[in-house]
């Protein structure tokens, strides 16, 4: 069942970011913080690619709040200007305005999920040691390999200062898996998800696995969660990469990395996009009882 939406907005350092929420304003469950991808706006949380509804619906049904936020220059998020447009800079806005939610929901746990490009920062931000109650990250839709020549390098070579409006055709071949692993709805609904894109981040993008994780990975000091999926366009998923992303992560007290099957890029939006909300609902679980405990470093 749907749920109902509130549009949210913060400033922070001169820059506003807006959000779509769901779920009680208040709960004694974590905080879901969620972070879109490239060429999306916080609506990608809110596609339902499968009957089990959107990551949005599925998370207030179990009672979380869950706050996704346009990143700077998506949705009625301030644009920044080409040079400062660096994930760095992401990562800093949003761990603020996290603070000012966590605040807000009166929220003792913040659960981090990440998609692609979201991933990516959500994992900076974990490991800039925030000053929230952070117990746990998802970082769904990237990994340790982009494929050299691949779909992630042809985006990265526009001009890097421009903000481009993708075809729906094309942002589709890379975004889904193969006819049967999602449905026309589910298409129509991310088509009306989709934005435009800061061709900054299709050229950091690529180079990120390279330039950040491996001090990003080792600084991170919890639990982490990682899914791929198996018609991924833009990276390598086989399960020996799925295992060395897993493996960079040696300061993590669990890492849960896999491949989700049956999905493209996007794997939210697929028929088995439920069967990751759940995964990811369940790892989040298992971060607040390996916080309640007095695991938290």
């Amino acid at each position: 069942m749907a749920q109902q939406r509130e549009v949210l907005t913060y400033e922070t350092d001169g820059v506003t970011l807006t959000a779509l929420a769901a779920g009680p304003a208040q709960s004694d469950r974590p905080l879901i913080v969620a972070v879109h991808g490239g060429t999306y706006t916080a609506r990608y949380f809110d596609v339902a690619g499968s009957t089990g509804g959107s990551f949005l619906d599925v998370a207030a049904a179990h009672g979380h709040r869950v706050i996704a936020f346009d990143r700077p220059g998506y949705g009625g998020s301030t644009p920044l200007d080409p040079a400062a447009n660096t994930f760095e800079r992401h990562a800093e806005l949003l761990a603020a305005a996290i603070i000012a939610a966590t605040k807000d929901a009166g929220s003792e746990q913040v659960f981090l999920v990440g998609h692609s490009i979201g991933g990516m920062i959500a994992l900076m931000i974990a490991a800039s040691r925030p000053d929230f109650p952070l117990i746990g990250v998802s970082a769904t839709g990237m990994g340790a390999v982009i494929p050299s020549g691949g779909a992630a390098e042809a985006l990265g070579s526009l001009p890097p200062d421009e903000t481009v409006d993708l075809p729906y055709e094309q942002r589709d071949q890379v975004m889904f898996g193969p006819p049967g692993t999602y449905t026309a709805d589910g298409l129509a609904q991310a088509h009306e998800a989709y934005a435009p894109v800061p061709v900054r981040e299709l050229v950091q993008a690529p180079a990120w696995p390279r330039e950040h994780l491996p001090t990003v990975a080792p600084n991170v000091r919890v639990p982490v969660h990682n899914a791929l999926a198996e018609f991924d366009a833009l990276w390598e998923s086989n399960a020996e990469n799925v295992a060395k992303f897993a493996a960079m992560f040696g300061s993590a007290p669990f890492v849960d990395a896999s491949v989700a099957r049956g999905t493209g890029h996007s794997i939210d939006h697929h028929v088995l996009g439920h069967a990751l909300h759940l995964r990811q609902l369940a790892f989040a679980d298992e971060c607040a009882a390996w916080a309640r405990v007095g695991s938290v470093r």
